[in-house]
């Protein structure tokens, strides 16, 4: 079965364009509230979507899902002089807004899990993102919870917490394929990470898609360094990279899949190795940028 393909953005040119081209799912990221803590001095992307932006892009989409991201479970407050509503109030919005997938991030607990599906109340598809090395020792309970449709294994916030480096050094220490049997044990989808272009990335898209294929991920995020508007404005340049990008990713999908079917075991072991190679190289990089 072929990647959902998703790709964040508030752009309605570029969201048709992505569209076009295959992306299933359109995302947009409406969590802010407590990210800039998490996440600062990471290179990840913090965009603040609204609400207006979730109408706009219901209105542009012809055949892609939806996805919004929402904020972790909260009360009604105020950040950074900002104030918000409680977690019901912003899922009720999002859903009436037009979302089709509801992503919940940074979890901890079932409960927290619990009152997002129950206020979700089967309206939508349930998307958590599994971020916290807390919900991961409690995935077991988590995904008793009824109503939980897919998970997203969040590689960023997690590769943080557990001190790894590198966020595909979870792929190397057993982190994402642990996550990835309990999924299965319970029969729920999952996905992890993101990717780049084929060809490109820290760790070469190729090896990090051979990864996705043999452990069963049904879901990736292409990466901003896939098609990065803020420094390609050209529509039709866009269009040529999404076109470009996502043909080549569903043929070598197509090949992963005939080499799995073949029991093409030796091949999936030595893209393991060249993966722990790999994410070696990348420590050694960063280590290295340390110390001068």
């Amino acid at each position: 079965m072929a990647l959902e393909l998703m790709y964040i953005t508030n752009d309605p040119v570029v969201a048709r364009i992505a569209e076009d081209a295959g992306v299933d799912d359109v995302f947009l990221d409406m969590e802010y509230i407590g990210k800039q803590k998490r996440q600062g001095g990471m290179n990840t992307v913090q965009l603040h979507h609204t609400l207006e932006d979730v109408r706009r892009m219901r209105a542009t989409l012809r055949s892609a899902k939806l996805l919004v991201r929402v904020n972790p479970i909260h009360e009604a407050g105020e950040e950074n002089g900002r104030i918000f509503g409680s977690s019901e109030a912003e899922i009720g919005g999002a859903i009436e807004a037009g979302a089709d997938i509801l992503m919940l991030p940074y979890f901890k607990t079932a409960e927290e899990v619990r009152r997002f599906v129950e206020s979700v109340d089967g309206r939508v598809v349930t998307f958590p993102l599994l971020e916290t090395p807390e919900a991961v020792c409690r995935l077991e309970e988590i995904l008793e919870i009824p109503g939980i449709d897919r998970i997203h294994i969040g590689l960023n916030d997690l590769s943080l917490a557990k001190k790894s480096g590198f966020m595909f050094g979870l792929l190397v220490d057993g982190t994402v394929e642990s996550i990835a049997d309990v999924c299965k044990t319970h029969g729920i989808p999952f996905g992890f990470g993101g990717i780049a272009a084929l060809g490109e990335g820290l760790l070469p898209a190729e090896y990090i898609l051979a990864e996705h294929c043999r452990l069963g991920s049904r879901f990736v995020i292409l990466s901003r360094s896939f098609c990065d508007t803020e420094k390609v404005k050209d529509p039709e340049k866009v269009r040529e990279i999404f076109q470009k990008g996502i043909c080549g990713i569903r043929m070598l999908e197509e090949e992963m899949q005939r080499r799995l079917e073949n029991g093409d075991a030796a091949f999936f072991e030595e893209n393991r190795i060249k993966v722990r190679e790999g994410v070696e190289k990348v420590r050694l990089l960063q280590n290295a940028k340390k110390t001068r």
